[in-house]
Formats: structure tokens, C-alpha cells, sequence
């Protein structure tokens, strides 16, 4: 053997040597380094607790009863007997129009009716002179019918009369507006000085609550959840103005009327709430949590927990401890969680039942309470000089 291969021979020797001694530190360096099950992800208790399924939705506040008042003649407003926020009694008088031309309308109707009473009184005296003469042979038949004609006619004149009379009085009336029902006064949409026309559509002159101490809510709810709710199921609602009271109400009505906004579809449900304190106001944006289902003790689990996939090294097969029963046969929705046994993430199948934002209902699956689910992964921290990196040789 040369010396040049006997050279060679030695470096090849000396870096195997190397690399052996690099890989036995690097095996080290990783099993001390490497993190426990129990360093590397996030776990939470299996507990017992009660549960509450509820949907949420979104509304607007508005009084049970909301009457707008309006006028049925034109006019200028001379006077306003209400405001903002005034409670009113029905009949009571809310505001007065210019009743100038209407009065004198009454007048030429009462003239005419006059009128028209004279007339008949000296038509049904003719008629009356006519029956004397025929009765004698003096006058003809056609005269007579004539003259009772004459009081039939003067009968539909004053008919007429009065019916005008009749309909300028119920005008003059109109130019005083009243309350059609006892409430409060919520909107006001005219001044002293402003001219209200009624010729073709009613305007709106007042809007009257009927009662405030019970206040509706106009809620959209979406079609995947409008299915869960039913007449009389109980509700939870905020508004912004008083976050941290709670308000109590009651599921009134499911509005067949599906509303269609950028394709989404919703169904209005109408919430009454209590107000006895009238502190909620019309307008106002209440959010509702609607119970839904409500569950005593249940076995719980994270619904973070149901979202957890563990990496591949760690996936394994679902199974069972040793020695349990037989699982039942799923009555919800099946799926799976990973529990810490013995030092090891363990697949165990569930059956989930109702659940809230936080927690979901075990309805069957080999699991008990205190146990540890895995709810998620924690990222692994670098070190100060980045993540390790392999042990590297340079070739000579």
C-alpha cells in the first residue's frame, strides 16, 4: 500500500470518527431539549356544570302599540296642545288647524238648509190644495201629480242640504286633532305656522306609544337557526346603553315573511321585554341570546378541544381504556378528542349533544370528568441564536 493511500485512508477514518462523535452530541443535544406532552400543548378539564343552548340575533326596540296621527283636511296649525315625551289621554286635543274657511263652510250649509225647508213647507202645502181641488173636479190629475212631484223634489233638495251640512261639520271637527288612544307622545312632526295638506295621502302629524312599560323587539334571525326557536321560549337581551343590565323577555311570534339581504335569508321574531322601569327606549339596538335548550350537570367538554388535530406522529387510532363498557351507540354528532392518559394524547370518539360558545354536552363516549383534553398545540420557542440547526462537517 502506497503512502498516498495510507494517507487518505487515515482523514477517511478520522472524519467517520467525526461524524459519529457530531451525531451521538446532536441525539443528546435533541432529548434533552425536546419538550414533554404536557410542555407542548394546552390542556382543560373535563368538568360537570350546567348548560345553556342559546341563538343570538340582533333588534330593534319599538313600542307594542305605535299609532301615527294624522289629519283628514288641510290647514294651517294655529295652536299645539302636545310635545315630546307627553303622556295624553284619549280624545285629548293635540292640535289645532286654521278652522276659518271651514265655519264658513257650515254657514252657507245651514242657509241652504233653511232653504231648502221652505221650500218643501210651501211644496207640501201646494200638494196639499192640489188633493182639496181635484177631490172638487177642479184641477186635473196631472196637475196633481205635478204638485207632488214638486214635494218630492223639494224632500231630495233638503236631503241634500243636510247631507252638505253634515259633511262641513265633520270637517270643522277634523280641524281639531285628538288622541285616538291614551299613550305618549314619541314624535311631533309639525310647527305652529305650518300648512298640512291631506289631499292625497294622510300626513303624519304625531306618532303616540300606547304603552311603554312592554316594548317589542324586531329581530332577524337566520334560517339555520330560526328552526330551534319556539312561541314562549325565554330571552336574555343587552342594549348599549345599559350593558350590564339584563333584560327579561318572551318569544311573541315566527313571521312567516323570509327577508333577503345579498342572499343571506332571515325571519323577523318579535320578542316582548318588560319594561317596568321604562328604561329601554324606542330605537334602541337590542341583542338577544334566545334559551334554546338547558341541560343539568352535564358532562362538558371545550369545543376548542373538538377543533384540536393532533400532528401525524401523534395520531393514532381511537380506543378504549381497558376494562370499560361497551360505548353506547352515538345519539349526537360524533367526534373526537385527544386526552392525556398515562403520558400519552389518547383519540377517544364522543357523541355531542347541545352547546354554548364555550362548552359542549357528552352525550356517550368513553370519558370521565377531571380528565385532560388537549385544546391546543403551544408553539415551540426559539433559541437565541434561531431554531437548532443540524451538526454539519466540512468536507476537506
Amino acid at each position: 500500500m502506497n503512502k498516498r493511500l495510507r494517507y487518505y485512508l487515515a482523514r477517511l477514518g478520522v472524519l467517520a470518527l467525526v461524524m459519529g462523535a457530531a451525531y451521538i452530541a446532536w441525539n443528546y443535544w435533541r432529548a434533552s431539549n425536546e419538550k414533554s406532552i404536557e410542555e407542548r400543548y394546552r390542556f382543560e378539564e373535563v368538568r360537570r356544570a350546567d348548560l345553556l343552548q342559546s341563538v343570538t340575533a340582533n333588534g330593534t326596540l319599538n313600542p307594542l302599540t305605535l299609532v301615527s296621527v294624522g289629519t283628514q283636511v288641510s290647514g294651517t296649525v294655529v295652536a299645539l296642545r302636545a310635545d315630546f315625551n307627553d303622556k295624553v289621554a284619549q280624545g285629548q286635543t293635540l292640535l289645532e288647524l286654521d278652522a276659518t274657511t271651514f265655519r264658513a263652510a257650515v254657514e252657507q250649509s245651514s242657509g241652504e238648509v233653511s232653504n231648502m225647508r221652505s221650500q218643501l213647507k210651501l211644496a207640501m202645502a201646494e200638494e196639499a190644495r192640489m188633493h182639496q181641488l181635484f177631490s172638487q173636479e177642479y184641477v186635473s190629475r196631472q196637475e196633481l201629480e205635478r204638485a207632488i212631484q214638486g214635494r218630492e223634489t223639494a224632500q231630495a233638495l233638503l236631503r241634500t242640504a243636510l247631507g252638505k251640512l253634515a259633511r262641513d261639520n265633520a270637517n270643522l271637527a277634523y280641524t281639531v286633532i285628538r288622541s285616538p288612544v291614551s299613550g305618549v307622545v314619541v314624535s311631533r312632526e309639525v310647527d305652529v305656522g305650518q300648512t298640512v295638506a291631506a289631499s292625497f295621502q294622510t300626513p303624519t302629524l304625531f306618532k303616540i306609544a300606547k304603552d311603554l312599560s312592554v316594548m317589542r323587539v324586531d329581530s332577524n334571525v337566520a334560517e339555520a337557526d330560526v328552526g330551534k326557536i319556539r312561541v314562549g321560549q325565554g330571552v336574555r337581551l343587552t342594549v348599549d346603553a345599559f350593558p350590564e343590565h339584563k333584560f327579561e323577555g318572551e318569544v311573541q311570534q315566527i313571521r312567516l315573511n323570509p327577508i333577503t339581504q345579498q342572499n343571506v335569508v332571515t325571519y323577523n321574531v318579535v320578542v316582548h321585554v318588560q319594561n317596568k322601569d321604562l328604561k329601554l327606549m324606542p330605537g334602541m339596538t337590542a341583542y338577544l341570546n334566545v334559551q334554546i335548550e338547558k341541560r343539568a350537570n352535564a358532562l362538558l367538554v371545550p369545543n376548542a378541544a373538538l377543533r384540536f388535530k393532533p400532528s401525524a406522529k401523534e395520531r393514532t387510532e381511537p380506543r378504549k381504556r381497558e376494562g370499560s363498557n361497551p360505548a353506547e351507540k352515538p345519539r349526537g354528532r360524533p367526534t373526537t378528542v385527544h386526552v392525556l392518559r398515562l403520558g400519552k394524547l389518547v383519540p377517544v370518539t364522543l357523541a355531542i349533544g347541545i352547546a354554548d360558545s364555550r362548552f359542549s354536552e357528552v352525550l356517550s363516549g368513553d370519558i370521565g370528568e377531571g380528565e385532560q383534553v388537549v385544546v391546543e398545540e403551544l408553539l415551540s420557542e426559539p433559541s437565541a441564536g434561531g431554531a437548532p440547526q443540524p451538526f454539519r462537517m466540512r468536507v476537506f
